[in-house]
C-alpha cells in the first residue's frame, strides 16, 4: 500500500477544494492515485458539497428535542438556502439525528475551532504531565500532546463526532451527504442543550 503524503493531499486539495481529511480518505481509498481519488469524490458527492459550502443560508428551522423522561432537552439551529427544503421531511429527519447526536454526546461546540481555547490548554497540560509522568522520551511528548488534543477535539466538537446510530461516519459525513442530496448548503448555526439539574 502507497504511503500518502502531504503533497499529495495538497494536490488533490488544490484540484478539489475538498477539505484535507477527505482528501486523505480518498488517497488512501484509491491508494495514491490523484485522478481516481477525485473520481472517489464526486461519486460521494464531497466536491459539490464542499463548493457549496460558500453560499449563504438564511433559511432554516430551529428544533427542539425533549427526551421521554422529560430531563433532557436539546434546541438546535440548521440552516439551508431556501424555505423549501427547510420544510422537507428528509430536512426535519436531518435536525432530529442532529439533535439526537447532541443529547446523546453532549458536545462543547459546533466545529473544533469554537471550543474555548482555554478547555484546550487544560487537556495539553494534562497530557503533557500524563506523558513526562509515564516516563515519556522529550521528543515524543509534544507528538502525544498533540494526538491527545485532535482526539478530544474528534470526542467534544459534534460535526467531528463519530454518529451515535453509524459507526465509522461523522455528523460531517451525515451532512455532505444531505448537502449533496438537496443541492443545497446546509449548516448548524448553534445549539443548547438543557439537562435537569445540569445533569
Amino acid at each position: 500500500m502507497i504511503e500518502v503524503t502531504a503533497a499529495m493531499v495538497k494536490e488533490l486539495r488544490d484540484r478539489t477544494s475538498v477539505g484535507m481529511m477527505e482528501c486523505r480518505k480518498a488517497l488512501i481509498e484509491t491508494n495514491g492515485d490523484i485522478d481516481a481519488a477525485i473520481k472517489y469524490l464526486r461519486e460521494r458527492g464531497i466536491t459539490k458539497a464542499e463548493g457549496k459550502a460558500l453560499r449563504e443560508t438564511k433559511e432554516g428551522i430551529i428544533f427542539s428535542y425533549i427526551h421521554f423522561n422529560g430531563r433532557l432537552g436539546v434546541m438546535l439551529e440548521l440552516n439551508c438556502e431556501s424555505d423549501f427544503v427547510a420544510r422537507t421531511e428528509e430536512y426535519r429527519a436531518l435536525a432530529e439525528e442532529i439533535a439526537l447526536q447532541i443529547a446523546a454526546t453532549n458536545p462543547l461546540a459546533v466545529s473544533a475551532d469554537q471550543i474555548d481555547p482555554a478547555i484546550l490548554d487544560k487537556e495539553r497540560e494534562i497530557a503533557r504531565n500524563k506523558a513526562i509522568n509515564e516516563g515519556k522520551k522529550p521528543e515524543i511528548v509534544e507528538k502525544i500532546v498533540e494526538g491527545s488534543i485532535k482526539k478530544y477535539c474528534s470526542e467534544h466538537s459534534l460535526m467531528e463526532q463519530e454518529l451515535v446510530s453509524e459507526s465509522g461516519r461523522t455528523v460531517k459525513d451525515m451532512l455532505t451527504d444531505a448537502i449533496a442530496r438537496t443541492g443545497e448548503n446546509i449548516q448548524i448555526a448553534r445549539f443548547v442543550r438543557f439537562a435537569l439539574g445540569g445533569e
